[in-house]
């Protein structure tokens, strides 16, 4: 019986392999996941969108923490685990690129056509007029709006948002839209609570259709918003690879299942396939 790096070689070698990604595969990059090795002894109450639209105290709180949480996202490199996803993508194994994550980094190692289940933390949208804009434009803005706040964090959240004093939230002051002066803006990520947009969730579901195998790296599966791409592979009869540090539950569906860091799983899988190749 082949071990289970071999194992994956011989699945992923075969091409038409849909690529699942959570957190876990932005770990090595400094960004923590909220139920894996690097989130589990952190407590904190995710925004959800039902706050955020209702409460202008909890926008306050939440662009105060983000403000200084996103320059961590912003300077975040993609690690070894993205370069490898990159690479068999542009050798035609990988057929599609479907994250859970916001942070960006699947794009910035190359990866290509990425569907972003739940957005991208680098956008801005303005919940009344619709207009999205560059996160790194609010910033200049916030940084123009608070020139002396310099409240720092000591961890950030998957999401961007850090915890921080009281007393720094307080002094903080959040800027409307832009374009329609009044508008609130809300980063161009799914909130909990919130849905995904149907159009991406339909793309996820017809690319895992089309695909002859699903990897699934670095997320536990704790959410439908992701598991239930496995339980459509598993209902279609399509073989799944779980790559992933700690259970997730999807285990059960698994044909192949490997508990371990990706940016060392990852690179020995490509480096498999490469020696595979006469």
């Amino acid at each position: 019986m082949p071990d289970p790096l071999s194992a994956l070689a011989e699945l992923v070698a075969g091409g038409g392999v849909a690529v699942l990604s959570g957190a876990g595969l932005s770990t090595e990059s400094g960004i923590p996941d909220y139920r894996g090795p690097t989130g589990a002894a952190r407590k904190f109450a995710p925004m959800t969108y039902q706050t955020f639209t209702r409460d202008a105290a909890a926008r306050q709180r939440y662009w105060a923490r983000s403000h200084v949480g996103w320059r961590v996202i912003g300077r975040a490199e993609p690690n070894a685990g993205h370069r490898a996803v990159a690479d068999l993508q542009r050798a035609g194994l990988v057929s599609a690129v479907l994250t859970q994550n916001v942070d960006g980094l699947h794009q910035a190692a190359g990866a290509r056509d990425v569907v972003e289940l739940h957005g991208n933390i680098d956008r801005v949208v303005c919940l009344d007029c619709g207009q999205t804009t560059r996160r790194a434009e609010l910033d200049s803005r916030l940084r123009v709006a608070n020139p002396t706040f310099a409240a720092l964090a000591a961890a950030v959240n998957p999401d961007g948002d850090v915890d921080l004093a009281d007393a720094d939230v307080a002094v903080f002051r959040p800027v409307d839209c832009a374009r329609c002066r009044a508008g609130v803006l809300k980063p161009d990520v799914v909130f909990f609570g919130e849905s995904v947009p149907a159009e991406r969730v339909d793309r996820c579901f017809a690319a895992v259709g089309a695909a002859r195998a699903l990897l699934v790296l670095g997320s536990s599966l704790t959410v439908m918003s992701g598991r239930r791409f496995v339980l459509r592979a598993a209902k279609l009869g399509i073989p799944v690879a779980i790559v992933n540090q700690g259970p997730t539950r999807g285990d059960a569906y698994a044909t192949v299942r490997i508990d371990a860091p990706l940016g060392t799983a990852l690179p020995a899988l490509t480096q498999s396939l490469r020696s595979s190749v006469p």
